[in-house]
Order: structure tokens, then sequence, then C-alpha cells
């Protein structure tokens, strides 16, 4: 014999076949409200909207006055974005059905897609006073307040929602959330420790209690919560490549490779745990092992950067620079806008002595959107070997804009404008070099304007406001 939901998985398919045979023919099959609602729903789930919108059109001409078909309507026009007929509907069936918790759902769900949050929040609270599925409206309301970033009122409802099933593991991700938004890792671990003493067999709650160790760089903690996790569901594959991660930091790479391995057994190869797996292989030295393991985690994902540039940094390692731009080609070949990609490759080029394409290299990653202070002064080092001055100065003052004033960026403008030599450049020289030293840590921060400007750095004019000023501010730094 079938049990009840053996019978209802049947009978839903039997109304699915039915409801398609009806759309081959001209034949109009009969089906109660609520067959059109599952089918509607179906239809929807599986992006077939429209067919759910026929579907719906044939439901109300057979039932016009069906309030949960109605409902349906409503959700589809907020799907459509018609949201003031969704609250006219909405506005007719509150005066039919005063008490039906779905219609305040619905006219909430409206309001926070107009990003009225605290409106729905209040429109479900008014829910709760007519629902039996209290778990559904505290989850809505935990969400809502997520969208307003009030991460202690939604931690309090999504923490309803465990109490009434602990199984909820949406819910305790969420609740996971909020304390990693608040940063109360050791609250979480806490609240943890709790909930598995009531329900020891959680093995979502070992493995988030195990994630909190380890932001807390707790690895050994971690490490034991995670083998909880792997113990209660031995195919946990979070936990083990959690795992994995722990033993890393404690440098036991040859163990951490063994459990990254284990997910391999468990499921299809990750592009992430083949590049961890060659990450370890390099901490132990194993070169050629780390290298295939890093070329098997580009095949499984070309667009993998840190795997691309895991390779590249080997070879430059072992001062292999054109077998580094070789596969700094390949890895832009995959992502010509990868900004790391082009910084690597202005980096390579510069080891190479081409600087047409060191410059070409650093000015693409800045093209791109990388604004580190080093890629602005590599592309100005480049300038300067150069000689174009000009370009060099233009580059270090766009540096200065993003990081106010720096020493690195100030040494150089003053070996520039010492090296251009004019009255006015001096001048502006002597000001750069003052500041740069104000700025300096120790005496040495020096040795920049003397590498790159040596015939700038032995002037007595230079000579002299270096003495002055390091003996001006020598008190607090220490130097005499």
């Amino acid at each position: 014999m079938w049990n009840q939901e053996e019978e209802d998985d049947y009978n839903y398919e039997l109304s699915l076949n039915r409801f398609e045979a009806m759309l081959k023919t001209n034949k109009v099959f009969f089906f109660d409200s609520e067959e059109f609602e599952n089918i509607i729903l179906y239809y929807l789930d599986t992006g077939k909207n429209n067919l759910a919108k026929q579907a719906l059109k044939l439901g109300l001409e057979q039932h016009p006055h069906s309030t949960e078909l109605k409902l349906v309507q409503v959700e589809m026009l907020v799907y459509d974005n018609k949201l003031d007929k969704a609250d006219e509907l909405l506005d007719e069936l509150i005066l039919i059905e005063p008490a039906n918790e779905e219609i305040y759902i619905q006219r909430a769900g409206v309001c926070s897609k107009r990003g009225d949050h605290q409106k729905a929040v209040e429109l479900l609270y008014e829910a709760l006073k007519y629902t039996d599925d209290h778990i559904d409206v505290h989850s809505l309301i935990g969400m809502e307040y997520l969208f307003m970033d009030e991460f202690e009122k939604a931690k309090e409802h999504f923490l309803r929602c465990l109490e009434e099933d602990y199984r909820d593991f949406s819910s305790l991700y969420n609740v996971i959330y909020c304390f990693d938004f608040l940063e109360q890792h050791k609250e979480a671990i806490d609240f943890l420790n709790g909930f598995i003493d009531e329900h020891p067999y959680s093995e979502v709650a070992w493995h988030q209690l195990g994630i909190q160790h380890f932001e807390l760089k707790e690895y050994e903690l971690a490490i034991r919560a995670f083998d909880y996790a792997t113990v209660i569901d031995e195919y946990f594959l979070g936990a083990y490549v959690e795992k994995a991660k722990s033993l890393e930091h404690l440098k036991r790479y040859e163990e951490a490779i063994s459990c990254y391995a284990h997910t391999l057994d468990l499921d299809d190869p990750t592009s992430f745990v083949l590049h961890r797996i060659g990450r370890c292989y390099h901490k132990l030295g194993d070169k050629e092992a780390a290298v295939k393991y890093y070329h098997k985690a580009v095949h499984e994902d070309p667009l993998l950067d840190k795997a691309w540039l895991s390779i590249i940094n080997m070879h430059i390692e072992e001062q292999n620079y054109q077998k580094a731009l070789h596969y700094c080609g390949k890895a832009l070949d995959t992502d010509k806008e990868n900004e790391q990609y082009w910084k690597k490759y202005g980096q390579i080029n510069h080891q190479l002595g081409n600087l047409s394409e060191t410059i070409n290299g650093y000015q693409k990653a800045l093209e791109f959107g990388n604004f580190e202070l080093h890629t602005f002064v590599a592309l100005a080092d480049t300038y300067i070997e150069q000689k174009n001055y000009e370009a060099a100065v233009q580059i270090l003052l766009e540096a200065h804009d993003l990081y106010e004033y720096n020493r690195e960026v100030g040494y150089r403008l003053a070996g520039i404008y010492f090296t251009m030599g004019s009255k006015d450049h001096i001048i502006t020289g002597k000001y750069h070099l003052i500041r740069s030293i104000w700025l300096s840590e120790t005496e040495l921060d020096c040795w920049t304007l003397e590498r790159l400007f040596p015939k700038v750095y032995k002037r007595r004019d230079v000579q002299r406001v270096i003495k002055r000023n390091l003996r001006t501010f020598g008190g607090k730094k220490g130097w005499f």
C-alpha cells in the first residue's frame, strides 16, 4: 500500500499530465483550485512563466472566487514588478478574509520589494497572529531585519525558528551569519556549544563551531569540531575542506593533503581543492607535485586566477622568467581584464629588461583596478629608468591622491625634481625630501633616494637637508 506522501505525488503527477494533455487539444478539463495552484507553482519553480500564466488564467476562469489562486496571482504580479496591481488585489482579498495570514505575508513581500522593510515587518507581525506556521513567518521577519542591517533583531527571530525546529539549518546558518557580521565569534561559540549540548548529533552545528574557532585562529579546536562533523556525516565535504585548511595553518601539510584528497574520493574534483593540494606540496618543497596540481586546477577551472598566479610565481621563484611569461600569457588569454595578471606581466618583463612591455603591464593593471601603491611605484620606477621624468611625476602624483603623502612616493618625487635641475624644480625637490624624511621610520629609508638617484643623494645641498632634518626630528626617531 502507498503512504500518503506517495499518493500525493502520484495525484500531483496525474494533474500535471492531464493539464499538459489539455494544452495539446481543444478540450477543456476541470481541475479543482488546489490542483491549479500546484500546477502554477510547478511552472514557476521550473521557470516556465508563460505556462504558469496560462494555468492561472484557466484556473481563475474555473474558480473566480478562489483566494488561494488570487494569492498566486499576487505572487506573479510581484515577480513581474506590477506592485500597484498586486496592492489592489490584496486590498480586495483582505476585505474578504481579514484573518488570512498569507495576505499579510504577500503584502509584506510587496513592501519589501519597494524597500519599505519596516512596514514589511509590521505586516509580518500581523501575520503571526493568524498563522500556525510560525517558523516561516519568523524567518521572513529575520530576513527583513537583515535587509535593515539590524542583526541583533534578525538573530532573535532566527533563534525562534530554531526553538521550534532545531533541524532548520537555514535559520542556524542565518544566526551564525548575524554573529559573524557583528564579529561576535566568542558569543557564537558559546551559542553553538549550548546548541550541541542539546543536539549533539547536529553535524551542521559542529561544522559551524569549527569555522568560529578557525576565525579565532584556534586551529586545534577547529579540527576537533570538524572531526565530530565528519564522524556524524562521513560525506560532509565542507567539514573535510575546513579541516584541511586548519591543518595548513598548523603547517601539517601532509595531513592537509590527505584531507583534501579524501574530498576527491567523495565527489568530483574542484579547482579550489586541487589548488590547495598544490599549495601544500609547494610548502613541502615538492615543486613537481605542486605544478602538477596547479595545472589540474586551471584545467578544471581556467578562470581560477589563484592557480594561474601560483604557476607564474613558482617560475618566478626559480628565476625562469621566460616560462613565467609564457604562463602569464596563457592566463591573460583566459581573462584579459585581470589586474593581477597584468601586474605580473609588468614584473616579469621588467626582469627580462623589456621596459616598454613593463610599462604596458603596469598601465593595464591600473586600468583594470589595481590601485596598490606598489603598482604606482613600479610603473614610476620604470619611467625613471627610461628618464621619462614627466610621466613618472604624473604617476606619483596620482599615487599621492590615493595615499595622501607617502615617503616612498615623496623620495622619488624629490629625486626627480633635483634631477630636472631648474631652480623651481630644486625648491620643489627640497619640499618633498623634507616631508619624506619626517615621515620616515629610520635613517635607512633614505636608501630609496640613494638607490634610484645616487648623484642626487651625494649632492651637498641634499646631504645638508637630510642631516639637518634628521637632527631636528631625531629625538623621536632615535637616530642620533
